[in-house]
């Protein structure tokens, strides 16, 4: 791990990544090394090259926490903010740290966890867990649970310290088993646990908000195996669970596992149920058709039905892979598996309708070798032409019927905030220039296009919807508007190198109030009367600083 850095300076770093993009941007040669030294997209590119990548803040700032010893602009900022709790109380410390160690479901917290930070945050303050065999647990200190299990042997099993976790969900749900240090402490702790007695089925409820810490939501148990399994993906920890009796049917951790696909095969081996799990839809989200196939020969159903929305409204695997794009590979391991060609959505789709929908004209070719051609009206002709980007062909049937798109259903409509979130600008593009309605809601979290492209910030896409319509208030799935999206994607960066604070310029440039500070706290801002958290950067932005 790296050495303890001095206390770091945010605002100072602020004006370090604005300078490197003011030289980046006049092309002097010392910036256009510094990017190819340390922004990887950079990397081997020659000056020119480099300049043509139009690279912006939130490269600098990425290229300058690469320099210090960082992984992201978000980690450097997530450290800095852990220093700023230096002065606090030991058990402020203790809870900022233990944010950082464990995600929300576990600490409450809407944040994920950052396993490099807290140990940063540890490796600067020594005696952040000592005398707490409940903090030694996320830390892998064997000797302090060897002592307070030598004193009382029962505490094994018993939930306790700050974050009120069961000793070995502690262990298998810290995020400092994702750093090598930490691992081989960790697994020696959870194999000591074991053998003094603990329960391998331990378990909490999820305090993922709206639940809490002081209240968890015990109908979404989180075991001791998820926390080794679905969360840290770790294979030696979920052996050890597994041999120990650890249950895999705890509806957790085999939909996780696919998220890294490490520990499926494990699970599996040891009977874990695919059925009634989502798992088979859960595969169809990424495209691994390795982890499909392999579902496949554990008796994975492909025509298992849908479960609960939005799964509901594409019926089955088949129209669910079709739904998330994936691949003529992936589509065909479904259908010889016996997935169902004739399948039909809710609304009487089929899939080959449905691939054509979504501009997968190489699946719509297959699955017409399979079924046979179909007939298609001007309207699903017209959306085929948008989604493949076909604007002539679109623009010649739109000439022909020019009532499109203003004749097609609500469910054809939600295509244009699918494409978004799917990151298809183009396909976008097209479909909001031939007069799509811009404030449709869809997608996983019901949502407009705007929204969708504030959450990868997507800077530009998400200008160009404001430039044609759009407004920052519009509302999606969670309650909250354009504004909410920004606080929450800003802090966590769900997206590599998105750009939130273009983002903020954007709404800020169309209509969406400036920020002020919030005098009771620091760390939050008033919009509209509203309270919001952002990222540092973004709240500059909001606040109208330079």
């Amino acid at each position: 791990m790296a050495r303890s850095l001095a206390r770091l300076n945010l605002e100072h770093l602020k004006k370090q990544a604005k300078e490197l993009i003011r030289l980046y941007r006049r092309q002097v040669p010392e910036a256009l090394a510094r990017f190819r030294h340390s922004l990887p997209a950079a990397a081997g590119l020659s000056d020119s090259e480099i300049a043509a990548l139009d690279l912006r803040l939130h490269d600098a700032q990425s290229c300058v926490a690469r320099d210090i010893g960082f992984a992201s602009w978000q980690e450097l900022r997530r450290h800095v903010e852990a220093q700023s709790s230096a002065g606090k109380s030991k058990p402020d410390r203790v809870l900022r740290w233990l944010e950082l160690a464990y995600a929300g479901d576990v600490d409450g917290t809407a944040n994920r966890a950052n396993p490099r930070v807290a140990a940063r945050m540890l490796a600067e303050d020594s005696d952040l867990a000592a005398g707490d065999p409940y903090l030694a647990c996320t830390i892998g200190d064997e000797d302090t649970l060897r002592s307070a299990t030598a004193s009382d042997p029962a505490w094994v099993n018993r939930p306790g310290g700050p974050l009120r976790l069961p000793p070995l969900v502690a262990v298998t749900h810290s995020s400092l088993l994702q750093i090598t240090e930490f691992r081989p402490r960790l697994h020696r702790c959870a194999r000591f646990l074991l053998q003094a007695g603990a329960d391998p089925n331990q378990r909490i409820g999820s305090r993922w908000p709206p639940a809490s810490l002081s209240e968890p939501d015990d109908r979404y148990p989180l075991s001791a195996l998820y926390g080794a399994a679905g969360r840290n993906h770790d294979l030696e920890l979920t052996k050890l669970l597994l041999a120990a009796g650890a249950d895999p049917n705890d509806n957790e951790s085999l939909y996780h596992s696919l998220e890294a696909f490490v520990t499926t095969s494990l699970l599996l081996d040891h009977g874990a149920r695919i059925a009634s799990t989502n798992a088979m839809y859960k595969v169809l989200d990424s495209e691994n058709v390795a982890a499909l196939e392999l579902l496949l020969r554990h008796g994975g159903d492909p025509n298992e039905p849908a479960p609960n929305p939005p799964l509901t409204d594409f019926g089955s695997p088949l129209m669910w892979a079709i739904r998330r794009r994936r691949s003529r590979r992936c589509i065909a391991a479904l259908l010889d598996a016996g997935a169902n060609p004739q399948v039909t959505t809710p609304g009487g789709v089929s899939p080959y309708r449905l691939a054509l929908q979504y501009g997968l004209t190489d699946v719509a070719d297959l699955l017409r070798e399979r079924t046979g051609p179909e007939l298609l009206a001007d309207e699903e002709r017209f959306i085929a032409a948008c989604a493949s980007g076909d604007e002539s062909e679109a623009r010649r049937i739109q000439a022909k019927r020019p009532d499109l798109p203003g004749l097609l259903s609500a469910r054809q409509l939600r295509l244009l905030p699918e494409m978004a979130a799917a990151g298809d600008d183009a396909g976008v593009r097209l479909m909001v220039r031939l007069g799509w309605p811009i404030t449709v809601r869809g997608g996983d979290w019901d949502a407009s296009a705007l929204n969708h492209a504030v959450f990868r910030g997507n800077a530009r896409l998400r200008r160009f919807l404001l430039e044609h319509g759009a407004a920052w208030t519009e509302q999606h799935g969670f309650g909250d508007n354009a504004c909410g999206t920004l606080s929450w994607a800003s802090r966590n960066e769900p997206i590599e190198s998105g750009d939130w604070t273009g983002c903020a310029r954007a709404l800020l440039d169309h209509g969406m109030p400036h920020a002020i500070p919030d005098p009771d706290d620091p760390e939050w801002v008033l919009i509209g009367g509203r309270r919001k958290m952002f990222s540092n950067e973004v709240s500059d932005v909001l606040l109208g600083e330079p």
